[in-house]
């Protein structure tokens, strides 16, 4: 079942992120796949498939169990993960402004 989360506000003592390019919402997706959306409306998928199959993924290693992948959450309108792991929203961005769906390199 796909998780979502919003970021109108943020726990940060009431901060809200403004930047175009951080996250305001995301969905999880079966196989390893995030649905974004940004401050200004962009949106896309940001699949982290490939990131799960390779053996050496580091703090992302953890996130090929279904169930850590699932616990994603904002954080100041950066995508994050109970572990630490995260991803770069401006990096993401840019990938997402360019195609619509993008394979997360490994």
């Amino acid at each position: 079942m796909p998780s979502q989360a919003t970021a109108e506000k943020d726990s940060a003592a009431g901060v809200t992120p403004a930047a175009p390019w951080r996250v305001k919402a995301i969905s999880v997706l079966p196989d390893y796949r995030l649905a974004v959306t940004f401050n200004d409306d962009t949106s896309g998928i940001a699949d982290l498939s490939s990131v799960m199959k390779t053996k050496d993924a580091g703090i992302y290693s953890a996130l090929a169990d279904p169930a850590v992948f699932e616990q994603a959450t904002l954080s100041l309108g950066v995508i994050t993960w109970p572990n630490g792991a995260d991803l770069d929203p401006a990096w993401m961005y840019e990938r997402l402004r360019e195609e619509k769906t993008w394979s997360v390199p490994i």
